[in-house]
């Protein structure tokens, strides 16, 4: 009777007839090392600067769904009052997927790249945090292609609180708006028998006044700027 073939003996015979067990663990140790140390010259190129505006990158290999120009980009930061840096201003920590998408592409387009920018929420690049950080590879002539994404989405109503910090037109309507509602809130009467319109604005200019006082001095105090100023800001008090 013929007995089986176990293939993985058959591979294991091969396989030794070629190398030895110390030789092959030394061609997967020196694997295991050259791994590491790109993986470390990532790292290294993602916290130091990086001075460049493109990158070689072979076209067809490309996914046109990944690139975005810097006008798209800057929108975006504007509406939701978030900032597209130089990775090195990065605080928080850039996760190993993110390491890997970048050894893949640069394997994939036989290139180092360079000039990696990150769009995320200001306060990520001072603090550790979880929200939606994007990581950027410049393309050249403005366009930027899309590494890689982690952390959690942004909040769903984050566009309609960051629409105040647009202009100086917007906050000022919402202290008006602000002004206005909390006018309505006094009662009638508080400080005279007969409510008149007369008392109504001058209460409300009041209101108006008190809010936008507090408003200033916390602009000022805080060193704040509105959103189009700040998109790609690297200082600290923006």
């Amino acid at each position: 009777m013929l007995s089986r073939t176990n293939i993985q003996e058959v591979l294991s015979k091969k396989r030794n007839k070629e190398t030895s067990s110390l030789e092959i663990l030394a061609q997967v140790q020196e694997i295991l090392n050259k791994n590491q140390n790109d993986r470390q010259l990532i790292h290294n190129r993602l916290s130091t600067h990086q001075k460049a505006n493109s990158n070689s990158f072979d076209i067809d290999l490309l996914e046109s769904n990944r690139i975005y120009h810097l006008n798209h980009i800057k929108d975006i930061c504007i509406n939701y009052r978030l900032r597209f840096l130089d990775s090195r201003y990065f605080k928080g920590e850039i996760p190993e997927e993110a390491i890997s998408q970048i050894r893949e592409l640069e394997n994939k387009h036989h290139t180092t790249l360079n000039g990696l920018k990150i769009l995320a929420p200001s306060k990520l690049f001072k603090l550790e945090d979880k929200d939606d950080p994007l990581l950027f590879a410049p393309i050249g002539n403005g366009y930027y292609y899309l590494v890689h994404k982690w952390g959690n989405d942004l909040h769903p109503l984050r566009k309609t609180l960051m629409w105040p910090f647009k202009s100086i037109v917007n906050l000022t309507v919402i202290v008006v708006l602000i002004s206005y509602l909390m006018t309505l809130l006094v009662p009638d009467g508080l400080f005279s028998k007969n409510s008149t319109n007369a008392q109504f604005w001058i209460i409300f200019f009041f209101m108006f006044k008190c809010l936008a006082s507090v408003v200033i001095f916390y602009g000022f105090a805080l060193g704040k700027n509105f959103n189009p100023a700040i998109w790609n800001s690297k200082y600290f008090n923006a």
